[in-house]
């Protein structure tokens, strides 16, 4: 039964999830939520791991939840899940891409869509930052903050911005000064 719910949960997802993995992750914090699968604070090192992982974000996260959740069946199932609304998208617009390539209300419904994932992708940032940076969230908006993790967010966000190099090189650092400030 669990992997039927897996399956249909992670199906919802690929159907609603528009604009890659970082779209997943209201769905992931939902999902929380309902079923208790994962904390907020393992979402965010599944996060991590997708993150620094080859592979699609999404397809990692379904791969991480599904394996915490029921294992090696729950990795296959809410995979499988995730991304059999894409396959089925894909088919039927191949099919009519003629007719979807110069229509204007296909043009216009992507023009809001686009916003609208920028704008989940946000609120998941604050969540994110409010789990990386601050300490007791459930006490208050924000609860205490971490000073250490406030300083490396600080002079990691510039630092990406401004030298541009590959994610993992970034990851690395991190990992490193989490390394030694938590000694």
């Amino acid at each position: 039964m669990i992997y039927l719910l897996l399956f249909w949960e992670f199906f919802k997802i690929g159907v609603f999830a528009i604009g890659g993995g970082l779209s997943t992750l209201p769905f992931l914090y939902q999902l929380s939520d309902k079923y208790g699968w994962f904390t907020n604070s393992e979402l965010t090192n599944m996060i991590a791991v997708s993150e620094s992982t080859p592979g699609p974000l999404g397809a990692n996260m379904a791969t991480y939840a599904g394996y915490h959740t029921a294992g090696i069946g729950g990795s296959f199932f809410a995979n499988l899940g995730l991304v059999l609304p894409s396959i089925i998208i894909v088919i039927i617009v191949c099919q009519f891409l003629s007719r979807f390539n110069e229509n204007t209300k296909v043009q216009n419904a992507f023009w809001g869509l686009r916003p609208a994932v920028v704008g989940l992708i946000a609120a998941v940032a604050v969540s994110l930052i409010q789990i990386a940076i601050f300490t007791g969230i459930n006490s208050g908006l924000f609860g205490t903050v971490d000073v250490k993790a406030l300083i490396l967010f600080a002079v990691m966000l510039p630092l990406i911005f401004i030298f541009k190099k590959h994610p993992v090189f970034y990851i690395a650092i991190a990992a490193v000064v989490g390394i030694v400030c938590k000694l």
